[in-house]
């Protein structure tokens, strides 16, 4: 398949892979990041840890929508899925996140909560044209990626009229992430970072002109990477690179899909629809300045903060004395790159994919899903590669 099997070939990916164990400096450690979750099963899926010098520690970053969102506002979400009359619908991996007290989506779907998986959010759409009598709530996640889909719901419904159809959103934003991370200086955990894998998604529809921020201020190289195998090599042979010669710039190395600009009428669709938040909570990070969006007052009708003010406001004064998160789940600390997921206790022995304690371990992306799957199964034995035609 064009695109995608000569990115994964054997013979190629071993010479980028010597080509990195020739150019790293002997003594000099390199700790680069990959910010998309994406990247971290791609890193697993295909062994490259197995081809890499030891030199080379990758940290996983906060990019995995559902990992990131803070627990009160997925309480948020459940209080609007309780109120009489109202069908809430969200992405698959949203339903099975732990809330306070343990409770999700799913749980309170089981005692007749009205909760519907989504693929798409036009879906949504949909059922609110087919249940007038009912008020339908999009749970809207997600980074740049999936913002744009929404915004055109947002259009749509206006353009209708439908008038029981809302949006609780929750899309933020991945430079803002980034900022947070670079910009942390926390003793009890410090984080010792050289260079970011910039997201590939997410630079299909913002550019890479919005990262060039990262090398000017805080002298971090980024080079944008596709998921595939040779993408990801090509991505850390081109930051060692960047560490060697002491030089900080964006690279693209994704350019059979990312642009400097990205996607121009995504990106104005989203504008036209959502605005900046003043703050917005991240597990892991806290608050953090812009770094996420909200419904412009122009469609303020289908903001579900907006129609269901009340009940969030008393609920988020009853959040202040709720249970949060577990204590002994480190997926903050892991969002943040400061551990691993195998450096938290409850890993693979109370929380696994189908007990998960932390979001973390129920999202496709998160880190220690793919841990689990991936390369704890690899700490056991040793596993031949899945990439064809390449050995350790």
């Amino acid at each position: 398949m064009k695109y995608i099997d000569e990115f994964r070939d054997g013979d190629l990916a071993r010479k980028v892979s010597k080509a990195i164990s020739d150019e790293v400096k002997p003594g000099k450690k390199y700790h680069l990041m990959e910010f998309c979750g994406g990247h971290t099963h791609a890193i697993f899926r295909y062994g490259l840890p197995e081809l890499l010098p030891q030199n080379i520690d990758l940290i996983h970053g906060p990019g995995c929508p559902v990992c990131v969102l803070p627990i009160a506002r997925l309480d948020m979400a459940m209080a609007l899925a309780k109120q009489e009359n109202v069908i809430l619908c969200t992405y698959g991996d949203m339903l099975r996140v732990p809330g306070s007290g343990r409770r999700s989506l799913l749980k309170i779907k089981a005692e007749g909560s009205d909760v519907r998986m989504l693929y798409s959010p036009a879906d949504a759409l949909t059922i609110a044209q087919e249940n007038p009598d009912k008020e339908i709530v999009f749970f809207a996640i997600g980074f740049e990626t999936t913002t744009p889909p929404t915004a055109v719901v947002l259009q749509q419904a206006k353009a209708l009229g439908i008038k029981n159809f809302s949006v609780f959103c929750n899309h933020v934003l991945t430079p803002a992430a980034m900022h947070a991370i670079l910009a942390t200086d926390s003793s009890d955990e410090p984080l010792k970072l050289d260079g970011f894998i910039g997201p590939a998604h997410v630079s299909t529809v913002i550019g890479y002109e919005p990262y060039a921020v990262f090398p000017k201020q805080y002298g971090t190289p980024v080079v944008i990477a596709g998921f595939e195998p040779l993408d990801v090599l090509q991505a850390i042979l081109m930051l060692v690179r960047q560490l060697n010669e002491g030089t900080s710039v964006v690279e693209n190395e994704f350019t059979r899909a990312v642009t400097s600009e990205g996607n121009k009428k995504a990106n104005k669709i989203t504008q036209e629809v959502f605005e900046l938040r003043d703050t917005f909570e991240w597990r892991g990070l806290g608050f953090v300045p812009h770094s996420a969006l909200q419904i412009q007052e122009s469609y303020r009708e289908f903001d579900a903060e907006y129609r269901f003010a009340s009940v969030l406001t008393e609920y988020e004064r009853a959040l202040k004395n709720t249970p949060k998160d577990n204590k002994a789940c480190e997926c903050p600390s892991i969002l943040r790159g400061a551990k691993k997921p195998n450096d938290c206790k409850l890993f693979g022995t109370s929380c696994t994919p189908d007990n998960p304690l932390g979001s973390c371990m129920v999202s496709s992306e998160g880190a220690c899903a793919a841990y689990y799957q991936y390369g704890r199964y690899q700490q056991v034995e040793t596993q031949e590669i899945k990439l064809e035609g390449i050995s350790a």
